[in-house]
């Protein structure tokens, strides 16, 4: 039923069909040849067009059951499911042994989220069917059945049917590849593959694929290997020479690694990521001035990449460059503002700088996203006191200590802390805590707190407090 630009019958029915629509003279077709014009438009996404030629199907041929399935297909599409269910029982009552009527109502069950009865249902038409063809079909539909069950191992089993039967079906090989890696089966799936290419060994996707496994395991040399291979399998396989350039970046050979992304991008239009990879290896050969050049070029193609943005500002934070770093850094943030990294290198910058508040905020949102670093607690609790925030400066240090239970850093912190709010006591257990802790710490009430060290009464606790723990 599949249409071909090849074949001059159905090339001649589809000219005739739209130069019909444009005249409005209805003209006849046999009912095959509407089953080829319906077939085509779906297969090219044309749906307004598929349903006005289903509509004029009918009407010449009122009792065709193929027509009236395409009727369902787009019921389905346009998730009129209680009209697509109402009609396919009408054509069960017609054709009880025609397996697409199994295959219509399988994907009626499949989005109604009942994907253990659309297996049933699937199966049932595979029973019927008497092609190894049809049985692809169904083995891969019954396979996506399973995947949205989450039942890998089952899905596997039936992609890879699908693949015994279609050995150039790449869209089963991509999925068998999906389970084992979500079922983490490195090994299992280089065997598989490996096995593959013993009966296809110019497939450049296996080649591909058995590369991946292998980076994934890191396997550096077998993974070039196979990357290799694809290339040879086909010279331009744009994903090959981007894979094959990032595990020449493992080995370290940056100028061969940028020479595979530099192949990537005559082959296809620029990519931002393999422009931000030739930044980075430009960036690991010392070569500052292309490395920024890159990054550059990396968020011209791509402006909602972070990536591109974030190597822009560690970029300039190296050199020192906080101004220009805090710019970028608002930028990634602004793309992606629940990242974590984002917002503790947007506090260190600010930090730098001096600029208190903002910092604060940085290193808060850092912590409510899941940041617990001791580093974070410590340099919050820092500025909190330079701005005065005490109380804020307990609460996080309290926080802190229930992450980092009998810590010195901390216990110094809310000694100094209770001393400047007058609570003695407070100041007195926490600082007897920290100098029996590490009294190497010490410096830290000189730091923060360099008004209280001086005091006699202090300075006399932490003599007499020493003198003790000898």
């Amino acid at each position: 039923m599949e249409f071909s630009q090849d074949d001059d019958n159905n090339n001649f029915s589809l000219t005739k069909f739209e130069s019909m629509l444009k005249t409005n003279n209805v003209l006849f077709f046999d009912s095959n040849e509407f089953e080829n014009i319906i077939h085509h438009y779906l297969e090219n996404g044309k749906i307004a067009l598929a349903k006005k030629a289903i509509k004029m199907g009918l009407e010449q041929h009122p009792t065709s059951v193929n027509l009236k399935l395409f009727k369902t297909e787009i019921y389905v599409l346009e998730n009129k499911l209680e009209e697509a269910d109402q009609l396919l029982d009408e054509l069960y009552e017609i054709e009880p042994s025609n397996e697409e009527i199994y295959i219509q109502k399988a994907s009626v069950l499949s989005k109604r989220d009942e994907h253990q009865k659309a297996i049933n249902t699937l199966l049932i038409a595979l029973d019927m069917t008497d092609n190894d063809e049809d049985d692809a079909d169904l083995y891969a539909l019954i396979g996506m059945e399973y995947l949205f069950l989450d039942q890998f191992d089952n899905a596997k089993n039936y992609f890879i049917k699908c693949l015994d039967l279609d050995v150039d079906d790449y869209s089963a090989l991509y999925n068998i590849i999906y389970c084992f890696d979500f079922l983490d089966q490195n090994t299992e799936a280089i065997n598989f593959l490996n096995r593959y290419l013993d009966s296809n060994p110019y497939c450049e996707v296996a080649w591909h694929q058995l590369g991946r496994q292998y980076f994934t395991l890191k396997e550096y040399q077998k993974a070039l290997a196979a990357f290799d291979f694809a290339i040879i399998s086909d010279d331009n396989f744009v994903g090959a020479y981007f894979e094959k350039g990032k595990v020449l970046e493992k080995l370290k050979k940056y100028e061969e690694a940028i020479e595979n992304y530099k192949v990537t991008l005559t082959l296809d239009e620029p990519t931002s990521f393999a422009l931000l990879r030739m930044g980075h290896c430009y960036e690991k050969l010392g070569k500052n001035d292309m490395a920024v050049k890159y990054f550059y070029k990396t968020v011209h193609e791509d402006p909602l990449l972070d990536k591109g943005w974030i190597a822009i500002t560690k970029y300039y934070n190296k050199k020192r460059n906080y101004q220009k770093a805090l710019y970028y850094i608002n930028k990634a943030i602004n793309i992606d503002c629940d990242n974590v990294i984002y917002w503790k290198l947007y506090a260190q910058i600010n930090h730098r700088l001096g600029f208190w508040e903002e910092a604060e905020r940085g290193y808060k949102k850092t912590l409510d996203l899941g940041n617990y670093e001791l580093a974070t607690w410590l340099s919050r609790a820092d500025i909190l006191i330079r701005l005065g925030e005490y109380e804020a400066a307990i609460l996080n240090l309290i926080q802190a200590a229930e992450f980092y239970p009998e810590t010195a850093e901390i216990e110094f912190r809310l000694a100094g802390l209770h001393f400047t709010l007058l609570e003695k006591e407070k100041g007195q257990y926490h600082l007897k805590n920290a100098l029996l802790l590490n009294d190497e710490f010490e410096f830290i009430l000189d730091e923060l707190f360099p008004k209280l060290i001086n005091k006699p009464s202090i300075k006399k606790f932490i003599v007499d407090s020493k003198k003790s723990s000898n």
